[in-house]
């Protein structure tokens, strides 16, 4: 797999993963975005890159350029510090692609981002997130509101990083 960054052309990809309601439904209230939210989001990652360097960065699969979904970063208030995502089209899930994705981007954001921590969240029906980040060595902190979603979502924190070679 490979990361790439959004662009402005690329809404038809944007659309394909977040009308998705498979995907959505663990992270929209609704379970469904609008086109116009969906907008608002590229716009919005676009802009994250521009100003603090990160976005959920689209990836694609090696073999034949196919859009997977997208993994990365928003900025936090805390400084140093980094909030961790990752969305999949459904045909992507349970093969080890997410945890091979979130990897990556982990060891990019402390080795050459230099951040100190990073947070992540999941809906709290979405167990394959939560072993994702139990995996990657994330640890729980506490349950805090999310309003995408409007429910209580487990929060973890990730404050060292540890080399998988």
């Amino acid at each position: 797999m490979y990361f790439s960054t959004w662009t402005k052309d690329e809404l038809d990809l944007a659309l394909s993963l977040w009308e998705n309601p498979k995907v959505a439904k663990y992270i929209h209230k609704n379970g469904i975005f609008t086109k116009e939210e969906i907008e608002l989001r590229l716009n919005n990652e676009i802009s994250n890159l521009e100003k603090v360097g990160v976005q959920y960065f689209p990836i694609f699969f090696s073999k034949n350029h196919e859009f997977m979904g997208v993994c990365g970063f928003r900025p936090t208030k805390k400084s140093g510090e980094l909030e961790f995502g990752i969305h999949l089209l459904p045909k992507f899930w349970h093969k080890g692609l997410a945890t091979e994705a979130a990897q990556a981007i982990i060891a990019y954001a402390f080795t050459s981002l230099k951040i100190n921590s990073i947070v992540a969240g999941h809906n709290p029906q979405n167990n394959a997130s939560k072993k994702l980040l139990t995996e990657l060595g994330f640890k729980f902190v506490r349950n805090e509101y999310y309003p995408p979603t409007g429910l209580n979502h487990p929060t973890y924190v990730l404050s060292e990083y540890h080399s998988c070679d």
